[in-house]
C-alpha cells in the first residue's frame, strides 16, 4: 500500500517541489587558461560587463509599518499589485532591459543549443499498477508536457491515456494530478494553467478516451482518490476566491468533499471541514481493500498532523459515515504505510527523530486503541528513514545516509529481510504499490547519471532495468564524490561535487554551488540538465545539504527553522568558503543558485557575504519575509519562518530578510532574480521589491537583473520551451559574468 505525501510534507512541498527536483533537474572550447582564466572573454563579454546598466525607474511611496516598535519602510509595496498598470508596466520595462542584456550576450545561443541537445532525451515517470494496468508517463525529448501511457503488461504496445500537449497551443496546460479508479476503466486528472496552483480536475473513460461531463473547480494541494465501488472519488478544495484575488488571496478553510460521477460539483457531499480552524487542510486515502479512506489533516508546512478514520460501506462506496479521529494531538508526524486486517501501520517520528514505524491494532469496528498500547514495528535507526510503502507482504523503508539513499526490506512481522542493492550513491524513488502487489518500481539517478527505471521482486528482492535513457551527456567522462564541510559552529555536513574527470584544483574553476535548506525536504544527488550543462561547459556542479532540510531526520529540520534559520546560511556559506579553500575555485569564479525556499538563501548570503561569490540567481524566491504570510499559502510556512505578526519572530526575520538588509556602498557580484506572472505559492512581489531595492542601492557596477517569465508560475508543469529558456539563460547569464567560452 502507498499513501501520497504526509500533509505536512505536502505543504512543504507546495512551496518548493519544483526545485528540490532541480537540484536532483565540458568541451575544450569551455576551457580558460588557468593563469588568466578571465582573459579568454570575448570583446562582447567585456564591453557588457564594462558598461553601466540603466535600470528602469522605480517609483517609492511613502509607506510604513510598525513592528512591535520597530519602524520599517516598504517603499515600493506597490509592486504588490501585480494587476496595476502601474506595477505591468515596471514588469514590461524590467523584461527589456533585461532582455537587451542577455542578447549581448556571446554565450547565450551556444548555451541554450547545449541545453537543448542535453534535454533531449527520453525520460520516463515510475511505472504504477492499477485495475491490472500499468500507468507511467513518458517524455520523448523535447515534449512540451509528458505524456501518460498505460498497457495491460509491461511488453504490450503501451497506449495514449491523456496528452496533456493536447489542451493547450502553447504547452502552458501542465497535468497535476492523476487518480485511476479501482477497475482501471476511469481516470480523474487534474489540470493547471500557466503554472498557477489551482487546478480543475476532469474524469476521463479511458476505454472511449472521451471525457466525462464532471468538472471540479477551485482545487489546490489536493489530488483525488477514488471509492472501490468507482462512483465517485474524494478531493479538496477551497472556496471560489475574490474577483482579481486568484493569483495573491490567502488560502484558508480548506474543505474535504466527496464527488459522485454524473452529478454538479454543487451537489458534493461535505466529508470534512473546520470552522474554526481556518489554516486545516484535508487528504484521503482509500485504502487496498477499500474498507477504509484514512484522512489526513495538516495546518502548515510542519510536520505535525492529525489523522482520522473514515468506514467505507460493504460495497466500497461512501454512505455518509462520519470520521474516527485516529491522531489529533498534532505532536509529531503520522504517515499510514498500509492497513494489513485491522492492523494499521504507521510512520511516525514521534519519540523517534530519525522515524520509526508504529503498529496499531484497530478494532473490528474501527474503534482506536488508546496510543500507549501503540507498539514499534521497526525501531528508528541511525539513518533517517524518508519513505516507507507497503508491497507483497513486505515492507519497504528508504533512508539517508549522508543524503544517499538506502533501501531495506522488512517482513509484515518487521524483521529485517535484507538491503535492497542499488548502482551506487545517488537517488532512489518510487516503490509504491499495494499489500498483495509481487512486483513494484524504481528510479534510480546521480549528478552524473541520467535517471533510470528498475523493476523489484517484491518476494525475492532482485531488481532488473527496465528503462535507461540515452543521453548526450557521456557519464563515463565525468565524475561525482561526496565530502564533507564544517560549518560555523562546528556542525558536519555532505556536499556533492561534480565535473570533468582530470580536474585541476588551481582555484580557477567555474563553479555553480546549489542548496535549499528548508522544509524538512531532503536535497539529494539526481540528474538535471541543468547540472550536466554546466559541466560540459567546464564548470564544477556542487550541490550542498544544509540544515532546516530533512537529510538527517526531525532534528536536522529544525536546526534550521525560526531563530535558527542563520544555521543554514552559515552552512552554504562554509560550503563555498571550503570549495576556495581547497582550490575548486575562487570568489570571482563562484556562483550560487536557489529556488524558493533557496532563492530566500541565495538572497540572504549574497547580503551577509557579496565578497564570496561572483554571481548569484535566486529563483522564484520568498525575499519580503516581513509580509510572506499575507499571500495565498504564505501562511502555511510559518513552522519553518515564524511571523512577523509575534515580536520574538520578527526579532530574527529583520535580521535575515533579503529586502530588508540589502547592504549599500558594499560591492556586490552580478545578480539575476527569475520569477514567473502567475506564481500563486511565491508571489512575484516578493521578487519585484527585491529587485527595485538592489538596483536602488549603491552595490557596484556589476549587473542586478530580473527576467520575469509570462504565462508561467512557482515552476511545477513549466513547458519544455521555457524551462530550456530560463535554465540556459540562467548559465548563459553567469558564464558571461565569468568571462567563459562557450561553444
Amino acid at each position: 500500500m502507498t499513501f501520497r505525501l504526509s500533509p505536512g510534507a505536502a505543504l512543504a512541498l507546495s512551496l518548493c517541489a519544483s526545485f528540490a527536483v532541480q537540484a536532483q533537474s565540458q568541451s575544450s572550447a569551455a576551457s580558460q587558461s588557468a593563469s588568466q582564466p578571465e582573459a579568454a572573454a570575448s570583446s562582447a563579454a567585456v564591453a557588457t560587463a564594462a558598461a553601466p546598466l540603466t535600470y528602469p525607474a522605480t517609483r517609492k511611496v511613502e509607506q510604513s509599518d510598525n513592528y512591535h516598535g520597530t519602524i520599517v519602510q516598504d517603499p515600493y509595496r506597490w509592486l504588490e499589485d501585480d494587476n496595476s498598470p502601474e506595477t505591468k508596466a515596471w514588469v514590461m520595462a524590467q523584461n527589456a532591459v533585461t532582455d537587451r542584456f542577455l542578447q549581448s550576450m556571446p554565450q547565450r545561443l551556444p548555451t541554450r543549443k547545449l541545453y537543448t541537445d542535453l534535454y533531449n532525451f527520453e525520460k520516463f515517470g515510475v511505472p504504477f499498477k492499477e485495475g491490472g494496468r500499468y500507468f507511467w508517463t513518458r517524455n520523448d525529448g523535447l515534449q512540451q508536457q509528458s505524456v501518460l501511457y498505460t498497457a495491460k503488461s509491461l511488453k504490450d504496445t503501451p497506449q495514449i491515456a491523456l496528452d496533456p500537449n493536447t489542451l493547450s497551443k502553447d504547452g502552458t496546460v501542465a497535468l497535476s494530478g492523476t487518480a485511476i479508479s479501482h477497475d482501471g476503466r476511469l481516470l480523474a486528472y487534474g489540470i493547471a494553467g500557466a503554472g498557477s496552483d489551482w487546478q480543475t480536475w476532469k474524469v476521463r473513460d479511458l476505454q472511449t478516451g472521451q471525457d466525462l461531463p464532471d468538472t471540479i473547480e477551485w482545487v489546490k494541494f489536493s489530488s483525488a482518490s477514488w471509492t472501490p465501488d468507482g462512483k465517485g472519488f474524494f478531493y479538496a478544495r477551497y472556496d471560489a476566491p475574490k474577483t482579481g484575488e486568484a493569483l495573491t488571496g490567502a488560502n484558508y478553510y480548506q474543505k474535504l468533499y466527496y464527488h459522485r460521477l454524473g452529478t454538479p460539483q454543487s451537489d458534493d457531499v461535505l466529508v470534512a471541514e473546520n470552522k474554526e480552524e481556518k489554516q486545516w487542510g484535508f487528504g484521503a486515502d482509500v485504502t487496498d481493500d477499500g474498507r477504509l479512506a484514512i484522512i489526513n489533516i495538516w495546518t502548515g508546512s510542519g510536520r505535525k498532523n492529525g489523522l482520522m478514520l473514515l468506514p467505507l460501506d460493504a460495497q466500497g462506496g461512501y454512505a455518509g459515515a462520519k470520521p474516527v479521529p485516529l491522531t489529533m494531538a498534532f505532536d509529531a508526524e503520522y504517515v499510514p504505510v498500509v492497513l494489513d486486517g485491522q492492523r494499521l501501520i504507521l510512520k511516525t517520528d514521534k519519540d523517534a527523530p530519525r522515524g520509526r514505524l508504529l503498529e496499531v491494532k484497530l478494532g473490528k469496528d474501527w474503534s482506536v486503541p488508546e496510543a500507549s498500547t501503540w507498539t514499534t514495528l521497526v525501531p528508528e535507526s541511525k539513518e533517517a528513514m524518508v519513505s516507507a510503502s507497503g508491497v507483497g507482504g513486505r515492507l519497504l523503508l528508504s533512508y539517508l545516509a549522508d543524503a544517499s539513499t538506502l533501501v531495506r526490506e522488512y517482513g509484515a512481522d518487521g524483521k529485517h529481510v535484507r538491503d535492497i542493492r542499488l548502482p551506487g550513491i545517488g537517488t532512489a524513488a518510487g516503490f509504491s504499490g499495494k499489500w498483495k502487489d509481487s512486483e513494484t518500481f524504481f528510479s534510480f539517478t546521480s549528478l552524473t547519471s541520467p535517471g533510470e527505471i528498475h523493476r523489484l521482486d517484491a518476494k525475492t528482492g532482485k531488481t532488473e532495468l527496465f528503462k535507461r535513457p540515452t543521453t548526450a551527456f557521456q557519464a563515463d567522462q565525468f565524475e561525482m564524490k561526496r565530502a564533507f564541510v564544517t560549518s560555523k559552529d562546528g556542525t558536519r555536513l555532505p556536499v556533492f561535487i561534480a565535473h570533468r574527470k582530470g580536474l585541476k584544483l588551481d582555484g580557477n574553476n567555474p563553479t555553480l554551488l546549489y542548496g535549499y535548506g528548508g522544509f524538512n525536504v531532503p536535497m539529494t544527488p539526481g540528474y538535471n540538465v541543468t547540472a550536466a550543462t554546466w559541466m560540459k561547459m567546464g564548470g564544477v556542479y556542487v550541490l550542498a545539504v544544509l540544515r532546516g532540510g530533512g537529510e538527517y531526520g526531525a532534528s536536522w529540520h529544525e536546526a534550521g527553522t525560526k531563530e535558527r534559520k542563520q544555521n543554514v546560511f552559515d552552512d552554504f556559506i562554509a560550503a563555498g568558503e571550503w570549495l576556495v579553500k581547497n582550490q575548486y575555485t575562487r570568489p570571482q569564479r563562484l556562483a550560487i543558485n536557489g529556488g524558493s525556499n533557496g532563492g530566500l538563501l541565495v538572497g540572504a548570503v549574497v547580503n551577509q557575504r557579496p565578497d564570496l561569490f561572483g554571481a548569484a540567481v535566486p529563483q522564484v524566491g520568498v525575499m519580503d519575509m516581513l509580509r510572506f504570510q499575507k499571500f495565498t499559502i504564505g501562511w502555511a510556512w510559518v513552522s519553518d519562518y515564524g511571523t512577523s505578526d509575534k515580536p520574538e519572530d520578527f526579532q530574527w526575520l529583520i535580521k535575515y530578510s533579503p529586502l530588508h538588509t540589502i547592504q549599500n556602498n558594499k560591492r556586490y557580484p552580478a545578480v539575476m532574480v527569475t520569477t514567473g506572472d502567475h506564481d500563486d505559492r511565491v508571489v512575484p512581489a516578493h521578487s519585484f521589491k527585491y529587485t527595485a531595492a538592489l538596483q536602488a542601492a549603491n552595490n557596484g557596477p556589476a549587473p542586478k537583473l530580473i527576467r520575469i517569465e509570462t504565462q508561467a508560475g512557482h515552476g511545477a508543469g513549466k513547458p519544455t520551451s521555457k524551462i530550456i529558456e530560463e535554465r540556459a539563460d540562467i548559465l548563459a547569464f553567469i558564464a558571461n559574468t565569468f568571462g567563459m567560452d562557450v561553444r
